[in-house]
């Protein structure tokens, strides 16, 4: 591992010198003699490992390394100490070891020994600031801050993370199919108490309705045929942290039951066992069904109902929130242009005008996958409006079918001119200054029209 650094801390020069010729091939070796340099030494290079003599100059006492080791894990809590020792000193080396340090060795000793616990120190802490690495990136990825929106339905919806996200309360996440629901679920977990542990997060719908209870809870060995071994459930592995249920209509009535118990109880038993298990769960749930239509069919349980539907985020669909388009377009291009040899790319007017105007009933997974495929089909550095597919250009565009009881043509655009209208009006909740902007025409033409087809 040469690019990894050592610090070398031993009053001894004849060792040092030892130590410094056998580990210089592998490593990069700094050095110091005393407490005080010592010290020093760890400040200014920020090794990732330090082998360090317990008793140390000035007074060559255990409590100098002591000292250093106090210093270094106050300093540097992600650098290794691996501490030297004579045979009388085991009991300043206990200390140590609970003072942090990782591992020690007995002087006289074997390099051999030595480079197989300096070896297995440094892979450990590798995989530790891995581990630190990609837990900050997941927590980057799913912070609200960086969740594309300016229009005032995501300004409640980050608001709304903000207000909950540090509490116990259970959420439930309401919105269509591909608004970014359990985006918005992990940005709650990455800013709570609980963002240390895992994100458990389970599709309900994706489950067999015969294997739900058991990916939730767990089985025993022999539970059912095919149970060989004993199986760990979601809200297990999510103790201490938060567990997301997406599409929780889709849990069958008999296991809601013992979901309710969950959440009332903070206890369950797994499939087949009679031990009961305990757990602190935060749970989020997420649904883009009609809970209220599915209590009335007696699909859903209308306690479990009110012990999830605490604290609701209503995720607005993209076509309701258009002006958020055009920033996510430019974000998604900035994303995946970065995976690409080819510079990034940018939509001129009329394409940004036609994206803009499209229904999106895939919400932002769709606008994601689009812009995806338009970087690998268009080779220009400008999108334009013909690259686009067609289902885009061509939306709202209908061919009709000329029979031989077809209106004349100015009664049927008289036709779907009041449909339109109508429509709109009913989009706007009756609020006809909205339903004129939705149509993009002026509220005096609108008061025309109204009084013209009478509604």
């Amino acid at each position: 591992m040469p690019d990894k650094k050592i610090a070398l801390i031993e009053d001894d020069r004849f060792l040092r010198q030892q130590i410094m010729f056998a580990l210089s091939k592998d490593y990069q070796i700094v050095e110091a003699g005393d407490r005080v340099s010592g010290e020093l030494l760890v400040e200014k290079e920020n090794p990732d490992l330090v082998l360090l003599d317990l008793q140390l100059p000035p007074n060559g006492t255990v409590e100098e390394g002591l000292g250093v080791l106090s210093k270094i894990r106050e300093s540097n809590p992600d650098c290794v100490v691996i501490v030297m020792s004579g045979e009388a000193e085991m009991q300043a080396v206990l200390k140590a070891v609970d003072a942090g340090a990782y591992d020690f060795f007995r002087k006289p000793f074997d390099f051999t020994e030595l480079k197989l616990i300096m070896r297995r120190a440094l892979e450990k802490q590798t995989m530790e600031r891995e581990n630190v690495r990609l837990r900050e990136e997941l927590e980057q990825k799913y912070s609200f801050e960086n969740m594309i929106g300016a229009s005032p339905g995501m300004r409640r919806v980050f608001d709304a993370i903000r207000r909950v996200a540090d509490s116990n309360t259970t959420v439930i996440i309401r919105g269509e199919s591909g608004t970014g629901k359990e985006l918005i679920a992990r940005a709650i977990h990455y800013h709570s108490s609980r963002r240390k542990g895992p994100f458990i997060s389970v599709n309900c719908a994706a489950i067999p309705e015969t294997l739900v209870e058991s990916e939730l809870f767990g089985h025993e060995k022999g539970a059912f045929t095919g149970a060989t071994a004993a199986h760990t459930g979601k809200f297990e592995a999510a103790n201490g942290s938060t567990m997301f249920m997406d599409e929780i209509g889709a849990v069958p009535l008999p296991v809601q039951s013992k979901l309710l118990r969950v959440l009332q109880e903070r206890k369950f038993e797994r499939l087949g066992g009679n031990r009961t298990i305990e757990t602190d769960v935060r749970l989020i749930t997420a649904t883009n069904e009609d809970l209220e239509a599915k209590i009335k069919k007696g699909e859903f349980r209308e306690d479990l109902y009110f012990r999830i539907n605490v604290f609701p985020i209503v995720v607005p669909p993209l076509r309701e929130r258009r002006e958020d388009i055009p920033l996510m377009l430019d974000h998604f291009l900035k994303v995946y242009s970065k995976d690409r040899a080819a510079g990034p790319k940018r939509f001129d007017a009329a394409a940004m005008d036609a994206l803009i105007s499209y229904p999106w009933k895939g919400n932002v997974r769709e606008l994601e996958n689009m812009v995806q495929t338009l970087l690998l089909t268009v080779d220009g550095e400008v999108i334009k409006k013909e690259d686009l597919p067609s289902s885009v250009t061509c939306v709202g565009i209908a061919v009709p079918f000329i029979t031989d009881d077809n209106l004349p043509l100015d009664r049927a655009v008289e036709n779907y001119e009041r449909e339109l209208i109508r429509a709109a009006i009913e989009k706007a909740n009756g609020v006809k200054s909205q339903a004129a902007e939705i149509l993009g025409i002026d509220r005096n033409r609108m008061k025309y029209l109204t009084r013209k087809y009478n509604l």
